[in-house]
Parts: structure tokens; C-alpha cells; sequence
């Protein structure tokens, strides 16, 4: 690929809330979507987990964030916070 063609592509970005801040620099996010079953026609919620790399552990449990794919930073990690969206209140 030319030099021209990497600068073109858009990496996947997808929204979530944290469930876990206790990595150093690294956030867990579960992300949720809804796929309708194929017979009987219902809206079912599937949600994965993703680990995201936070580099001012800025992000805490229930915040809703922003999240963008990025090389590969570990075994698991292969996406970068982009932005925090909402703040959690604090329970």
C-alpha cells in the first residue's frame, strides 16, 4: 500500500461503557448492539468486550467513552481512547 492509501482509511470507531479501570493505562469496555433473530423476528442485545488504552487514566467505571482502532499495543488491547462522552455520577 502507497503512502496515499494508509492515509485514507477510517478506522472503526464504536461506542461503550466502562466496567473496568484496573489496568495501568488501559480500560475494559463493554460494547452493546442489537441484532434481530433470524426466526423469530425479536431485537436481542449482544454486547462484547473490548480493552482500550487510556494514556491518562482519565477514564473511570460507568463513564460512557469513545473508542478508535489502533495498531495492536498488546495481546488484547488494539484499540485507543478517542474521547470521554459522559462522566459517570459517581454511585
Amino acid at each position: 500500500m502507497s503512502e496515499a492509501e494508509k492515509a485514507q482509511t477510517n478506522p472503526r470507531t464504536v461506542s461503550g461503557v466502562v466496567v473496568s479501570d484496573r489496568m495501568q493505562k488501559g480500560i475494559t469496555i463493554k460494547v452493546e448492539r442489537r441484532v434481530k433473530h433470524p426466526v423469530y423476528g425479536k431485537y436481542v442485545r449482544k454486547s462484547s468486550k473490548i480493552h482500550a488504552h487510556d494514556e491518562e487514566n482519565a477514564c473511570k467505571i460507568g463513564d460512557t467513552v469513545t473508542v478508535i482502532e489502533c495498531r495492536q499495543l498488546s495481546k488484547t488491547k488494539t484499540w485507543m481512547l478517542q474521547s470521554i462522552d459522559v462522566r459517570s455520577t459517581g454511585v
